[in-house]
């Protein structure tokens, strides 16, 4: 394993430093690889920005793009190539009179050898210390077969060794997507994947395939394409983020709710509010900001389901400020569009809530709509697995909704993570004396005793409201109960 890892050429985006795990090893030669379109020519560009402010020689030879266009591609990300040398091996239009044609360098007509000649003349015209070659598919194509293909190759990487240059190569997968030549003889590997999903903004992803003598960080790592060049989301790892902190019990303004929890939530822990539509998740969740907020604690909320503005009139027919708590800098509510995130971006935003803002107190609502930004039932399980963690061991209480399909009767569950989760809030309707009511029980709790009770829930102008427990009921939580004795519910006065 290599000792100065600080030493290594940075590619510009810190993500993706991080997933290297450090950067680009110096005078070593990478292979970026991707289909069309995924983001190979603006990592480049930002590879030699970067290098270029901090004064370093750099070099793009293009045999695909001209000149213009990469100037045009730069300045959509607002970035300053003077620092940078542009040499392309394909010539502007008018080249193509009589008396230009001697100089006339299409790729497709040169020999393999002049080609590699004129990357050569060009790198020793700057002495470079940051090179790109874009792309390897025009040399590919010359060399004709993949024992020249690979000798060429390698004639570039020993060159570029010999002036202890770190070289960039791209290639574009044009041809043939089963050549590994280039594998076996970089450094490093980069793979650039975009993938359409049925609805909703394209999603990119990056993988390290290779990367000699280098512990890096595996698996897919979501990436966007903004202005300012490539961000790259890698990977939550919750045992890389330990911390140490009170685990304290964090108690609610009900008396009743906390005796219902068995004194409260304790911190550091994740709670699971599951029940169908309408049934006040979203007003347990509220609740618990709300106080969350009166101890002096910071607090974030992310939507999925819900428009903020309706949120914010709704819980204030609650009794909750929420606006009064943004102003107060103590709550930030995110809106997030599931159609438009990936699961990467969401878990450094809600690390970018604890770790920038100080959130102690973090609400989900809901996984449901969450779900919708996962590319299967499996990837959400080991997505919220390692978030909740992460969350547990920053001392942040997690609050997760979940609405189960259906209102009364058998209720179904679109993924389960009761399992995950350290409590379970389970709310329920049922029907009694003619009307539709509502039942809160807590049906797991790890960290202590709580109360097995199943209580009638109340919601209000004041908020909400438990009831004594259900004793002469049968059947609440199937939602057609059976009466035994004098009714104990809550009349609707909250007597």
């Amino acid at each position: 394993m290599p000792s100065s890892a600080t030493d290594d050429a940075l590619t510009g985006t810190s993500g993706l430093d991080d997933v290297l795990g450090g950067g680009l090893q110096r005078a070593r030669t990478f292979l970026l690889e991707g289909s069309p379109g995924t983001g190979k020519t603006t990592v480049a560009l930002q590879f030699l920005v970067t290098g270029a402010a901090a004064g370093e020689r750099c070099l793009y030879v293009t045999l695909s793009e001209t000149e213009d266009e990469l100037r045009a591609t730069a300045k959509a990300h607002d970035w300053d190539l003077s620092g940078v040398d542009l040499y392309e091996l394909i010539p502007p239009e008018n080249l193509l009179d009589d008396d230009q044609q001697q100089s006339l360098l299409y790729s497709s007509d040169l020999e393999l050898g002049e080609t590699t000649k004129r990357i050569f003349e060009a790198f020793e015209r700057t002495r470079p210390e940051r090179v790109v070659i874009d792309s390897l598919s025009e040399i590919r194509l010359l060399a004709q077969s993949s024992l020249r293909y690979r000798r060429q190759i390698l004639a570039l990487k020993h060159y570029f060794a010999k002036s202890h240059a770190t070289v960039l190569m791209l290639d574009d997968l044009t041809t043939d997507t089963n050549d590994k030549t280039v594998h076996s003889v970089a450094h490093g590997v980069i793979r650039l994947e975009e993938l359409a999903p049925e609805y909703g903004a394209e999603r990119r992803r990056l993988r390290i395939i290779k990367y000699r003598g280098r512990r890096f960080r595996g698996g897919y790592h979501d990436a966007t394409i903004e202005t300012g060049g490539l961000h790259v989301y890698p990977r939550l790892i919750s045992s890389e983020h330990r911390t140490s902190f009170a685990r304290e019990v964090v108690t609610t303004a009900s008396a009743e709710l906390n005796q219902l929890l068995g004194g409260g939530i304790e911190r550091g822990s994740s709670v699971l509010v599951l029940g169908p539509a309408g049934t006040g998740k979203s007003s347990i969740a509220l609740n618990f900001i709300q106080t969350a907020v009166t101890r002096g604690e910071s607090a974030v909320m992310f939507v999925f389901d819900e428009e903020i503005g309706l949120l914010i009139q709704r819980a204030l027919g609650l009794g909750v400020d929420l606006q009064a708590m943004i102003d107060d800098g103590k709550l930030v509510l995110q809106q997030v569009d599931a159609a438009e995130l990936s699961p990467g971006q969401f878990s450094a935003k809600v690390r970018h809530s604890v770790e920038g803002y100080g959130a102690r107190t973090v609400v989900i609502d809901s996984l449901n709509g969450y779900q919708a930004a996962m590319p299967g039932e499996q990837a959400l399980v080991l997505h919220m697995h390692e978030l909740l963690q992460y969350l547990n061991r920053q001392g942040a209480t997690t609050f997760l909704t979940v609405a189960q399909q259906g209102l009364i009767g058998d209720m179904k569950t679109p993924v389960d993570l009761t399992y995950l989760a350290d409590t379970v809030i389970l709310l329920r309707y049922f029907e009694a004396l003619g009307q539709v009511r509502r039942a809160i029980s807590i049906a797991k709790k790890r960290t202590g005793p709580h109360e097995n009770t199943i209580r009638e829930l109340q919601i209000g102008g004041s908020g909400i409201t438990l009831g004594a427990p259900l004793t002469k009921f049968q059947g609440v939580l199937r939602g057609v109960p059976t009466l035994h004795g004098a009714s104990d519910l809550l009349d609707r006065d909250g007597a």
